[in-house]
């Protein structure tokens, strides 16, 4: 009955236009088609201002297609036909886009009006679609083991940099290899004093000023791969080339003559791998969460077992190791756990991590030349924390502050009757991090970083440049 009476008010009102077109010149026709029309562009203009500002509002969060369902631009399984008025009614493409000037809304509402009711539409009224399902992406707990992409916010080109060099490798893509250069510089001063307080207050003895500086170039290239959008595997394979400086007074007796020599070496370094597993998937309420587990080899250079030497008869002050380590000797795991928001154009991060040194028993650690002291050694266990900012310059452009620092507590060797700690050994090496990420296409990226030492464990700077390349 309803439809009844609903096809005969429209059929009533259909013939009372028509009656009203017919006692109208063609002039006055024209005249209102146009005021009709420019008031329809105006709508359109306003609906297309509105969608604009809310994507720009929600740029790099919530759900895809959210602007447009907003203001009532329905996906439907087949595309409308256009009306004789050449107006599109709806799209087929299910996304957050809409065609300005072509659909939408206001369109489909002129349409109904002037030409009635096109496919899927009653007199303007868009059809209701079927509810999509629930993404999780307003869920108020993360999902855990499960994918989530829908709910993660969209980031920029150059955010995405930052995830990967701050964060952890992009879990959706396959392959990346990221070759390396940096350059450590350390300046050591150090007062060597030999000699006796006479009367608590006269020093006699001698007086000397040691300083040793060294510079630490290194190539590595890292190899990650993506076994699944959750899981990603690296290995690491660095090159060291270290050249230090020594320089020592007392020459010829004389604490004011200067002796200095040189000592340089060049191996493979300690090879390393690491597992990613992404624990949460960020969403609006919630971090992205990575937990990484490395496992560092000793195929480098060891330090222990290294003579020391006086390379000048006249300066018995100045003592030189006879080659320099590329590695630390030893084995050791990191497990860690890095946490990063997004807060377009903002990025903050940080990590946690700690390192398990492995006790290795070495034939000789003596630096003593002629003599042989069989040992195991110990190194401290690391603790290392660090946190950090990056911001969007643009698109491909990012700059990012971070600081880190690194404590070690003493090592223990044991010579046959127990551990005993090495007084001094602890250390304590804090940096601050300064970052310019450049993404120069889709697959290259070069990111430049300078870190400054704040402790005198820390080296003096690092200046470093990669490139990690994504097929």
């Amino acid at each position: 009955m309803v439809p009844c009476a609903t096809a005969v008010l429209m059929a009533v009102s259909g013939g009372a236009y028509a009656q009203s077109l017919e006692s109208q010149t063609v002039e006055q026709r024209l005249d209102m088609l146009s005021r009709v029309v420019e008031q329809q562009q105006k709508e359109i203009k306003s609906l297309e201002n509105h969608i604009v500002e809310l994507e720009m509002a929600q740029r790099g969060r919530g759900e895809p297609g959210y602007a447009a369902s907003q203001f009532g631009v329905q996906n439907v399984d087949g595309a409308a036909p256009a009306d004789g008025m050449g107006v599109q009614v709806a799209q087929a493409d299910a996304g957050p886009s809409v065609p300005y000037g072509s659909g939408g809304p206001a369109a489909a509402g002129a349409a109904g009006a002037v030409n009635g009711a096109a496919q899927g539409t009653a007199n303007g009224v868009a059809v209701t679609p079927n509810a999509s399902p629930d993404t999780g992406a307003n869920s108020a707990t993360p999902t855990i083991g499960t994918d989530n992409q829908a709910a993660e916010p969209e980031r920029t080109q150059s955010e995405e940099a930052v995830v990967q060099k701050e964060h952890a490798p992009l879990f959706d893509h396959k392959l990346t290899i990221d070759q390396g250069l940096s350059y450590t510089y350390y300046d050591r001063r150090e007062l060597s004093l030999t000699g006796f307080l006479a009367l608590d207050a006269i020093f006699l003895g001698n007086i000397n000023l040691d300083q040793t500086k060294a510079s630490q170039y290194q190539y590595d290239v890292d190899v990650r791969y993506g076994l699944t959008d959750r899981i990603s595997v690296d290995l690491d394979l660095p090159y060291m080339y270290r050249s230090s400086t020594f320089i020592s007074g007392g020459a010829g007796g004389a604490s004011s003559t200067l002796t200095d020599t040189s000592v340089n070496s060049s191996n493979i370094g300690d090879v390393n791998f690491g597992i990613y597993y992404q624990v949460f998937k960020e969403t609006n309420a919630w971090p992205d969460i990575v937990a990484s587990l490395r496992v560092k080899s000793d195929t480098g250079t060891s330090p222990f077992g290294i003579k020391l030497v006086s390379p000048d008869a006249d300066n018995n002050n100045l003592i030189t190791p006879t080659r320099l380590p590329t590695g630390t000797g030893i084995w050791n795991f990191t497990a860690g756990v890095s946490v990063l928001k997004t807060y377009d154009p903002v990025v903050l991060f940080g990590s946690l991590s700690y390192t398990y040194n492995v006790a290795r028993s070495f034939a000789d650690i003596s630096s003593v030349q002629g003599q042989v002291e069989p040992a195991k050694v110990k190194l401290g266990d690391i603790i290392q924390v660090g946190a950090g900012a990056a911001i969007a310059l643009s698109d491909k452009t990012s700059a990012s502050l971070s600081f880190t620092t690194a404590v070690e507590p003493e090592t223990k060797i044991d010579s046959g009757s127990g551990y005993e700690k090495v007084a001094g050994s602890q250390t304590n090496a804090s940096t601050m991090n300064f970052g310019l990420n450049q993404v120069i296409n889709k697959h290259l990226t070069i990111n430049g970083s300078v870190s400054i030492g704040l402790t005198p464990d820390a080296p003096n700077f690092v200046v470093g440049l990669r490139f990690p390349y994504t097929f």
